[in-house]
This record gives C-alpha cells, structure tokens and sequence, in this order.
C-alpha cells in the first residue's frame, strides 16, 4: 500500500481539513477503518505502473501554511526486500492570486521597486561625476557600472516573477539573461570593493602580488557561486543535488566575502605604518579613518546580508518571508550609497589626497617669463588630485 503524506506547517492534515479526491481503481481498504479511510488513496495500475491522484483544498487561512508531500514504499519497509522503483509527480498549486506561493508574491513588484532605486541611484551617480569630471578614476566609471548592473538583473528577476506567477513556469530566455546579469553582477560587485579597500586608482595604479592573489582566489570562487545558484533556480528542493548545491553555495560565499576583507585591513596597516614615518601625518590618518569606517561597512553589509537575513527568514512566518528579499536588497542599496557617498570625486576627499614632494602638500608654482608663446604662462606642480596644471 503507497500512502501520500501531506502536512501543514510541520502537521499531518486532518481528514476534515484536507480533501482528497482518489481516482483510479481502488486500492485495498481492508484493515482500514474510520476516518483513515479517507486518507487511503485509489491506485490505477497500467503496464507496471501504478498511478494516483488527489485534491488539496485549504478551506481557510487557519490552515494555511508550509506543507510537505511524502512518499513512502511500504514494500521497502521489509529489510532485505528493498527494490528500486521510479516515481513521476506532476504536481499544479495555484494560489488565487497566482502560481506563486504566499511568500513569493510580493517579490514581483518588491524586485521591480529595488530595480527603480537602483536605477535612480546609478543616474545620480553618473550625473556626479559628469560634474566633476577632473577628480573622476577608473573606478567611478566601474561603481557606476555595478550600479546599473544591479538594476538590470533586478529587473529581469521581476519579469521572470511575473510569468512565473501568471502563466506558473518561467520564459527560458529572460531567466537566461537574468543569469548571465547576475553572474556579472556578483564579479563586479566583489571586484569593486577588492579594488576600492586595496586603494587602487585612488592611492596607487599597482596592486600588489598580495592583492593580485587575492583576485585571483575570488573570481573563481564567484563563478562557482553563481554556477551554484543557477543550479538551485533551475532545480526543485526534493532534486537530490539541490542540498550539495545550496551548501556549496552558502560556503563559497562566506569565504568570498572573509576573502575581500585582507585588502582593506592591509591598507588600515599600511596607513597605520606611515602616519609616523613620511610626515604626512594628517592625511593618513584622514584616509585611516575612512579606510576603518568602509571596513565597518562592509562588516555591516556582510552581517546583514548573509547572517541577519538567513535568520529573519527562518523565524518570521511564511506569508512573512519575502522579508528576506527585502533586507537583502535594502541593506545592499545603502551599502551602495554610502560608498559612493565616502569615495565620491571631491577635491576635499582624504582618499582622494595623493602624497606630495613638498612637505607641506601646497602648489609650487613655477613662473615661466621666456619670449613667444610661453609668456605668461605658470607651471604648477602636482595638485592634491596628483595630476599635473600648466
């Protein structure tokens, strides 16, 4: 006798909560008695196989909740007498408001919202640098290039919420361009705050070998992350590989993330290093400050995202558990604005403040008084932007 199992929020269904409409030829009912009877399904039997099915209805919201569908053999019970067999499920759930679960319909329109902001915040920030172009590095042009990454993988999530919701399966090429925006997505975001703790672009134009290895460790521990997602979107939770992905997953990202943290703190000890050794003692410990404030952020941003979240959705309610999304996507758009807030294109930044040749840091200048074009002219020494004015 097979007997399906379904259980609401971790219980066995009552036979007064959960109908069941069995089709098929009937099963053997002896040694049933009772209202377990209505929980013995009939089974259809046609060239070796046997088949099944049955209605759930959730009569009222007491019973709404997180449910599992067990399958048991009982011929297997018998040790020794185990056989192999295969199972097909086709299984349709359907809430009225769509295919999606109660936990996953707001996404559609919570991912679209995210999409937006980060949207605003990346046009924001390509109008700042557009203003001051001069004091504008390599790496402004990449945050920027995050930002409206993160906006489009956003954006493409939501679409692919929508069809999943309306037509209950996803459309192939838009899940495709959500996985390949994501992919870059996790590289940029990990490269970007490697290159801005290592001080590259800002301080100096050379990584170091420390620093290169550093690189070299977390982009391929990022495509193995996103390998591991992609996996686990295109997979159900009962697939048997789908809990060695989701580990995998969880552990490549950790270390990723303890990974990105050795650049900053080199910079917070090479800062620490100077500010009693070159006579520029202000300066470092202006950029010190603000190399232990962004090591605080991305400590913030990491606690939020990977620790604070997994436990929000493991004790909020499931109607409750987009919540999870939420913290994630918020927590991730003010780590993206207080970035840019702390290392945007100022003349007064203290990242932006490169070592001078005279001691003081003030302009030089060098008046010119030969004949012909070069009259007038004045040659000013490197500015605390470390470019060079005629």
């Amino acid at each position: 006798m097979v007997t399906p199992k379904v259980d609401h929020a971790g219980t066995t269904a009552a036979p007064d909560k959960a109908k069941s409409k069995p089709t098929g030829l009937q099963g053997d009912r002896q040694g049933v008695s009772g209202k377990d009877q209505e929980l013995v399904l009939g089974l259809g039997h046609l060239n070796n196989s046997y088949n099944f099915s049955f209605h759930v209805v959730i009569g009222s919201r007491a019973e709404e909740g997180q449910y599992n569908l067990n399958f048991h053999n009982c011929d297997n019970l018998v040790p020794g007498r185990e056989q192999p067999f295969d199972i097909t499920v086709m299984i349709r759930e359907k809430n009225p408001e769509g295919y999606l679960s109660a936990a996953e319909i707001p996404l559609f329109k919570l991912y679209m919202v995210m999409s937006a902001c980060f949207l605003g915040a990346g046009i924001f920030w390509v109008s700042i640098l557009c203003k001051n172009t001069y004091n504008v590095f390599k790496i402004h042009w990449l945050m920027a290039a995050l930002t409206f990454t993160k906006s489009v993988s956003l954006l493409f999530h939501s679409i692919n919420y929508y069809f999943i919701n309306s037509q209950g399966h996803p459309i192939e090429g838009l899940a495709v361009m959500h996985y390949i925006t994501h992919l870059l997505k996790g590289a940029l975001l990990f490269i970007t705050i490697a290159l801005i703790g290592s001080g590259w672009a800002f301080v100096k134009y050379v990584l170091s070998d420390k620093e290169k290895k550093i690189f070299g460790i977390v982009i391929p521990l990022q495509v193995l992350a996103n390998v591991a997602y992609i996996v686990m979107e295109s997979r159900e939770e009962g697939a048997s590989d789908y809990g060695i992905w989701k580990e995998i997953l969880f552990l490549v990202d950790l270390i990723c993330c303890g990974t990105i943290l050795f650049p900053v703190v080199w910079s917070i000890r090479h800062l620490q290093d100077a500010s009693g050794t070159d006579g520029k003692v202000a300066v470092n410990l202006a950029k010190l400050k603000l190399f232990r404030h962004y090591y605080v952020m991305v400590i913030c941003y990491i606690y939020f995202t990977r620790i604070i979240a997994i436990l929000l959705r493991a004790v909020v309610p499931f109607q409750w558990q987009w919540l999870y999304q939420l913290l994630v996507e918020g927590s991730t758009l003010a780590f993206f604005v207080l970035t840019g807030y702390k290392f945007q294109p100022a003349r007064d930044n203290p990242y932006l403040q490169l070592p001078q040749e005279d001691e003081e840091g003030m302009q030089i200048e060098q008046v010119m008084t030969d004949s012909g074009f070069r009259e007038g002219l004045s040659k000013v020494n490197k500015t605390a932007s470390g470019r060079e004015l005629l």
